[in-house]
Order: C-alpha cells, then structure tokens, then sequence
C-alpha cells in the first residue's frame, strides 16, 4: 500500500505504540492504585508536557478524544438567542459544521457560513472573506487552522484578532495543528482552541486537547456530568476535576500523546521544527508533479501549504466521481488518497447541490518518499481520461 493520507487518522510509530501499552499495562496491573491514586499526577505531567509544546496554559488543558468532541464540548456548554450567528467557512470540517449547526438549531440561532475562495492567491483574502461575513448578530466563530479538506494554512492569529477586537469569541479547530505548523495557543489567544494528537503528532487514536482561556473556563464543562460536579477538593481546580474523571476511561492515549511528543520529535536531531519542514517540502514537491500530470495550476499559495496540498482533479464533477476515482486508486492501485467533493456537504449552499470541484489531497510525512507520488501520477495517468499520453515528470 502506498500511503498518501496521514491527513486523516495519522499513524503511530512503533515506539509510540509501545509506549501507550506501557501506560495500559501499568493500567491492568493495579486498575484501583492506577486510577483512584495515579492518574490525576500522571495526567498533569501529560498536560505539562502537552502545554509546553503548544504554548498552552497546563490550567486551560483538558483532554478529549478528539477535535471534534472539542468543538462540541464547547457548543455544548454555550447558549445563543434567536437569530444569533455562528460563523464559520466553506473550508471547515463536515463534522464539526454539523456540530455548530445542531447548536444553532437548539437555540433558535443561525450558521453563515464565510467563502474563501479556493483557488487562492493569498492569506488576506481569507482573513477579507472572514470579515466581510461579520454582522452585529455574530456572536461565535469556529475557525480551522488547518482546512481539512483543503489542506491551506488559515492566518488564524489575524483572523481571532480581529474577531476579538469586535467582541467575537472563536473556536479554533486545531485538528491538523500540533505536529503540523508552529502551534502557539498563548499567542493566538482564542477563546477556545482545540486539537488533535492523532494525526500529525503521531500519537494514539482517541488522544486530543481542548484548550479554554482563563476568562471562559467556569463557564465550560464536559459533555459527562461525573464525581468532579461536586468534589469538594480544593487542591484541584473545578475545571480539572470535571474533565479529568469523565467515568471509567482508557487514559493510555493522552498519556502516550506526552511520549508521542518526545519519541517522535527525536526522530530529527533538529527537533520538530526540522520535521514539519521537511514534510513540508516533499508535499510541495509533490504538489507540483501531480499539477504537471493534472495539467492544473496550484490552487494555493507555497505560504499557506505545509505537509499535505490539495488539486483539483479535472473533469470530475461530483460526489460520485470522486468515490469512485478514491475506490479505484485503493483497490487497483493500492494507494491510499482522499478524493472528496468541496465543498463538504454540510458547507455548500444548498446540500442536496453537487460540489464546486473534485479534490485529490495528498499528505507527507517522514515515511513517505518521492517515488510514493511519482506512482500517484502514473496511476492518474492510467486512471483519468485525457491523461494517458501526458509526461510523468515536470519540465
């Protein structure tokens, strides 16, 4: 199998795996101990280690699942009026946008949802395309960092900036973030931040963060009321005590996501910054072979890419056709790739509309060489009509 799409749940390196059933052995070995007297400890130096590597206040850390139950843990805690808008855009998540719109449909508000252009030529179209979509009824805004379907890098710090100076809270979906670009929660200051461990840091499935500032932690509780509703502790703060004892849980995952930090950081001798840069090179390099093959101009900016991009794919048209080209490159060509139709159908206009174009998006990660995209091409070439004749390599 050709792998093209950590993007998605990532992958987990061998001593990543090995740590995490470290963590469950030590678990199964004294459940009672491990639980009711460890955990909490093992947990804050998790947080700590977590903190440091996002810029992220340890206090404000609590730890999910995944992105998704970030942004719904938030939703879930907030309350809107009748004809309150929730803003978002068209390169969101087809998760989380069904989130915000169950939230806006419990509470009588409203979704509007911002068009970024895709292509585009630069990150102040996207911060134009943001603003220009705020009303004196906006009350929340839900922000990718990292588009999920389209692979671009959003000015998030410019973008929550400006929210905040017009009294707008946002929720940055940091799903692709940590192990992706340089993540600095404190610098963006989001009320809300959340963000994965599986995907770019390696870490174990089922292991994310959520992110809440100072002045909007009392305000936040998770989705499972548990003991932390009302211990009378003191030691811990009511926020910690919520979150941190949802019911009998696996806590090996966010534990390992402390090791994952480590134990794949070290794969470079020049850390993580040297990592995502050199991801960040192959999908730029493989950008450009298959927009050759594609015959196809890049849609995006070098600026706004790191380790994954996203081409068009030109005469496909539909949800359907990208299922199919998908089915095809998996099951004759062994290669794992996302094809799916943009926008996700929770962001188009109408959702019974077809989509605007067909995207192939590619991932790079340390595993992935040259020759793994050169082998997309030629599947490409064989696969999609009119490209049979074309030459495999760029001029």
């Amino acid at each position: 199998m050709t792998f093209l799409n950590h993007g998605s749940f990532g992958a987990r390196p061998a001593p990543v795996i090995e740590a995490q059933q470290r963590w469950r052995d030590r678990m199964d070995a004294e459940p009672i101990h491990f639980l009711d007297d460890e955990l909490e400890g093992h947990l804050d130096a998790a947080r700590a280690m977590i903190g440091d590597f996002l810029n992220a206040d340890p206090e404000g850390l609590a730890f999910t699942s995944n992105a998704t139950t970030g942004v719904a843990t938030v939703l879930g805690s907030l309350r809107f009026e009748p004809g309150d808008e929730l803003l978002t855009t068209d390169h969101e998540y087809n998760a989380t946008l069904n989130v915000l719109a169950a939230a806006a449909a419990r509470d009588g508000a409203r979704v509007v949802i911002a068009r970024i252009p895709f292509p585009i030529a630069s990150a102040e179209d996207a911060l134009r395309a943001v603003m220009d979509s705020v009303t004196p009824r906006t009350r929340l805004a839900m922000i990718s960092h990292v588009t999920s379907p389209t692979g671009i890098i959003l000015p998030i710090d410019a973008i929550v900036g400006e929210l905040d100076r017009r009294g707008i809270d946002t929720i940055v979906d940091g799903a692709h973030g940590p192990g992706f670009v340089s993540v600095d929660v404190a610098r963006t200051n989001a009320a809300y931040w959340t963000g994965n461990g599986h995907k770019w840091l390696c870490a174990p499935v089922g292991s994310a963060v959520l992110h809440v500032r100072a002045d909007r932690r009392a305000a936040i509780h998770p989705l499972v009321i548990s003991h932390g509703a009302n211990d009378p502790r003191t030691d811990r703060s009511r926020f910690k005590l919520e979150f941190d004892w949802p019911g009998t849980f696996d806590p090996s995952p966010h534990l390992a996501m402390a090791d994952a930090i480590k134990l794949v950081g070290e794969l470079d001798p020049d850390g993580w910054p040297a990592i995502m840069a050199a991801n960040r090179k192959l999908a730029l390099q493989a950008r450009d072979l298959l927009a050759h093959v594609l015959d196809v101009v890049p849609p995006a900016p070098d600026s706004m890419l790191g380790g994954m991009a996203a081409l068009t794919v030109p005469g496909l048209s539909t949800d359907e056709d990208a299922a199919r080209l998908h089915r095809v490159l998996l099951d004759e060509e062994r290669i794992q790739v996302p094809v799916v139709g943009w926008p996700v159908r929770a962001a188009r206009e109408n959702p019974g509309a077809p989509p605007k174009s067909v995207l192939l998006r590619i991932s790079a990660q340390r595993y992935n060489e040259p020759a793994d995209y050169e082998r997309l091409a030629d599947a490409l070439r064989r696969q999609l009509p009119g490209l049979a004749g074309r030459r495999l390599t760029a001029e």
